[in-house]
């Protein structure tokens, strides 16, 4: 059984101890009712080569293109989310009110874009969470907007990965906030698509499982809005050296845990545990194969 993060494996193995009568070792071993299975992380990823070129393909090109015509020099922030309760836009929309607030220095300066894709439009909670949403943004629009400016931009479209891959390009702040999260690689594109010569600032929530992974990024609570409101201030301000400096430990990252890499080291360590299975060898045997298979997962390199 593979975890996004350490944080999920410790909530799993804590439950088969405390709540479903079992045991665990520091092997990743689980005994429940008779039956031994293994238990370890496995972060998944992306295709850093693959969303790397798809953001400078005509496509991406085409639309950056528009979005930068649109913006009029200003600074943009973007959120790509599906429409739903864990993604905390609403506190993302209260936060971004608070900034332009205390920071007036940076109305008009900058526009946010939060793409939300829809989501269980059926259901009517959901109906209400779209509703608040679009309200909560046309009363940010009405206290802050000018005559040709508009600070919030709110969509709620479905777009290729081509077109997304543009836009996280053409923006200097990448906002991924959710309130829970097990992965999120909406992050991990964000920096796959960035130019290297002028990266954008990720701002990541804690509670995103990618929050593990990629430290670099300025990490947030997104239930804390003077977090959220620093971090924006932060990330604008962010001088050109620090923002390499910050992006090339993030690629360094999401390069090393690829999509690629969480494929192969999930199914070696199937086989290694189908081997001890099969052969009948001791349990502190299977720990050792299982231990080399997580430890020699392939280095995918940078295909750019």
């Amino acid at each position: 059984m593979g975890f996004q993060t350490p944080q999920d494996l410790r909530t799993f193995l804590n439950y088969v101890v405390h709540e479903a009568g079992g045991t665990t070792d520091d092997g990743g071993r689980v005994t429940l009712e008779g039956r031994t299975m293994h238990a370890a992380v496995f972060p998944i990823g992306i295709d850093f080569g693959a969303m790397a070129k798809a953001a400078v393909a005509g496509e991406a090109r085409r639309h950056a293109a528009r979005l930068i015509e649109s913006l009029s020099g200003r600074r943009l922030i973007l959120g790509v989310d599906r429409l739903d309760y864990s993604k905390g836009i609403d506190r993302r929309f209260n936060a971004y009110g608070r900034f332009l607030e205390q920071h007036p220095e940076h109305r008009a300066k900058v526009s946010l874009l939060q793409i939300a894709s829809p989501s269980r439009g059926e259901v009517a909670e959901y109906k209400t969470m779209r509703q608040r949403l679009e309200r909560m943004a046309g009363e940010i629009n009405g206290r802050f907007a000018d005559y040709d400016w508009v600070p919030l931009r709110y969509v709620n479209q479905t777009y290729a990965h081509g077109t997304l891959a543009g836009l996280y390009r053409a923006a200097a702040v990448g906002l991924v906030t959710p309130l829970r999260d097990g992965m999120n690689l909406v992050a991990k594109e964000y920096v796959a698509a960035q130019n290297p010569e002028d990266p954008g600032v990720l701002i990541l929530s804690r509670f995103a499982g990618a929050a593990a992974q990629l430290k670099e990024a300025l990490i947030v609570n997104p239930y804390d809005g003077d977090s959220m409101v620093d971090a924006l201030r932060r990330a604008l301000n962010m001088p050109l050296p620090e923002r390499r400096e910050r992006w090339e430990a993030l690629r360094e990252n999401v390069v090393r845990d690829s999509i690629d890499s969480w494929r192969d080291s999930f199914l070696a360590a199937l086989a290694s545990a189908r081997t001890a299975q099969r052969s009948g060898i001791s349990a502190r045997r299977a720990d050792y194969l299982l231990t080399n298979a997580r430890a020699s997962k392939d280095h995918i390199p940078d295909r750019m």
